[in-house]
């Protein structure tokens, strides 16, 4: 009975894996989310925020998880330039943009003070 569920947990942790293994902006971004992360260890930020630090960190990785699916999707739709395909992966693309000025936000925000005072 819970034997479906431990495999689906299975699958997820297996497409989380795949994605950092091989996607060079998982990589990118791993790099960015360890950075900021012993920063923040080192300025010693408050739990607060941590919360927001954690909240960008994952926007920006969840949307690039988004965008690689979407992007492999759409390629095995068609390799053939199509101009409907390249909204959808301009859209998915999007996502990461604007997680990523999210994520420069909550940088700025909270490491500002800590950097220049």
């Amino acid at each position: 009975m819970i034997k479906p569920y431990i495999k689906a947990f299975g699958y997820a942790f297996e497409g989380i894996a795949s994605f950092f293994r091989t996607e060079r902006n998982a990589h990118l971004h791993l790099i960015a989310a360890v950075a900021v992360s012993i920063l923040g260890i080192y300025l010693e930020v408050t739990s607060h925020q941590w919360l927001w630090i954690a909240s960008a960190i994952a926007s920006v990785i969840i949307c690039e998880m988004i965008n690689t699916a979407i992007e492999k999707l759409c390629n095995r739709i068609t390799t053939a330039h199509d101009p409907e395909i390249k909204v959808i992966k301009d859209i998915a693309a999007g996502f990461v943009l604007l997680a990523s000025v999210y994520a420069l936000i909550v940088a700025g925000i909270i490491f500002t003070p800590y950097l220049f005072n």
